[in-house]
């Protein structure tokens, strides 16, 4: 019996953020004939997603819990701009599931999954417990959330553990315990940050992977039971579990390693009836075993390696799922490796000291360019950057049919790209590709960390 299925297109979308992501769904949205609305706080005025869009609302002051967390002044600029739908982007609100909620009580579309698998999977001792019913590997840990018995848990894991904040994200409630005498030191700890973050102090145990790269699937599934999976990312090359440099397909996964995590993600996203766009996050030993860390259930900042990769729009995926249409593409088609790719996010931070962010204006814009090289980005020469958000002002994307060809193709780009009036992690970008480590393809998530301490002891 053959599902029916019903089609509801947009004619407007709201997009729930700022800057460069928000810029990029405005792009998608008009290429698909379908209106614009942008938000913005009043430190975002001048913003190039304002100028973009079809339409623009303020809603709010500067600090983000007065505007871009604010789900009543988000849904009201919904409503009052008559939009169909609402887009979340990453970051702020778009893992929530009470903005989810809010925007399908107000009779809107979510542009994302459903508000309950956002609350399933957003819980990662949830998640962990649906990916072992899939039948997906995990990193022992204490399958749920600790209670007072925490240091005999540990002991039944074993040395070193790493400690993980239930509703944690971007390295906030996350402490490495080597040993035992150091776990009330370090639970404190974990659960102070993860309470000032999120409200919520609880946290569960994973066993520490030592010298693990970060490998994450980037996954698509809509409302008839299709998943497609897409090639890895290898997004090993982190600072404080922050990402700066992001590659597909990784030097280190070979094509059997590949299948088996494209078929890991796919089952875990059935298992959870799951909708719309996200990605499946796993740790990889040195051996090639991996490990299921957790689901982002949105659009990752480093989405476009993997749509150079693929040749496919994930943000145009996403609208057509949330407008009930199939996907279009086959496990085949989605799995395919059509050129290799790298995101360098580049940031207003001088690297040189200890990454303070620096706000400012800019006084030089000159993006790189050329074949294979895109930048996505919402700056331009005249800009004041907020000292309000995050500090990423750019994503320089590069493309080539090798990973040596890559490689000598984002040295030319990082060495053209031209910022002035503040300070940026360009400099640390050319470290990183001169890296010998990382030119072998031999990282890992302490390689980063292991260049600062370099520098330290040489100062």
């Amino acid at each position: 019996m053959s599902t029916q299925v019903t089609i509801t297109p947009f004619k407007k979308v709201l997009i729930a953020n700022r800057g460069e992501i928000a810029l990029r769904v405005i792009r998608t949205l008009k290429e698909m004939n379908i209106g614009s609305v942008a938000v913005y706080s009043e430190a975002d005025r001048n913003s190039l997603h304002v100028r973009m869009a079809d339409e623009a609302i303020c809603i709010g002051a500067a600090p983000s819990s007065m505007s871009y967390l604010d789900i009543d002044a988000l849904v009201t600029a919904a409503k009052v701009t008559g939009a169909d739908a609402v887009h979340p982007g990453y970051g702020f609100l778009s893992e929530n599931a009470d903005f989810a909620k809010a925007v399908t009580k107000a009779g809107m579309v979510f542009i994302g999954p459903t508000a309950q698998a956002i609350e399933m999977l957003g819980v990662k001792s949830t998640a962990r417990a649906i990916a072992v019913k899939a039948g997906v590997p995990i990193t022992p840990g204490s399958n749920g959330i600790v209670g007072k018995n925490y240091h005999e848990v540990a002991r039944k894991i074993g040395f070193p553990i790493m400690i993980k904040a239930t509703l944690g994200g971007g390295g906030k409630g996350m402490r490495a315990c080597l040993k035992e005498e150091d776990l009330d030191l370090m639970m404190k700890t974990a659960q102070g940050e993860a309470r000032a973050n999120f409200g919520d102090d609880r946290v569960y145990f994973e066993k520490l992977v030592l010298n693990p790269r970060h490998i994450e699937v980037q996954i698509a599934a809509d409302n008839y039971g299709n998943v497609v999976a897409f090639a890895e990312r290898d997004c090993s090359l982190q600072r404080r579990h922050q990402k700066l440099v992001e590659e597909s397909p990784s030097p280190f996964v070979d094509n059997k390693t590949r299948e088996k995590l494209q078929e890991a993600a796919a089952k875990l996203i059935k298992a959870a009836r799951y909708r719309g766009v996200g990605t499946v996050e796993f740790l990889m030993a040195p051996t090639r075993e991996f490990y299921f860390m957790e689901v982002n259930t949105r659009l990752q900042v480093e989405h476009p390696v993997t749509e150079a990769v693929c040749g496919q729009d994930l943000v145009k995926m996403q609208i057509q799922i949330a407008q009930g249409e199939p996907l279009s593409l086959n496990q085949a088609q989605a799995g395919k490796v059509r050129c290799h790719a790298i995101e360098h996010r580049i940031n207003a931070e001088d690297s040189s000291h200890n990454f303070m962010p620096c706000p400012g204006t800019l006084t030089e814009w000159i993006p790189a360019g050329g074949l294979g090289v895109r930048v996505d980005s919402h700056m331009y020469c005249g800009y004041t950057i907020p000292s309000y958000y995050d500090s990423l002002i750019a994503k320089l994307i590069v493309t080539a049919p090798n990973r040596e060809k890559l490689l000598q193709r984002s040295a030319r780009c990082l060495n053209e790209f031209v910022i002035g009036g503040v300070k940026t992690t360009i400099p640390f970008h050319q470290r990183i590709l001169a890296n010998e480590d990382f030119r072998a393809g031999n990282t890992d998530t302490g390689l980063i960390e292991r260049m600062m301490k370099q520098d330290e002891s040489q100062k």
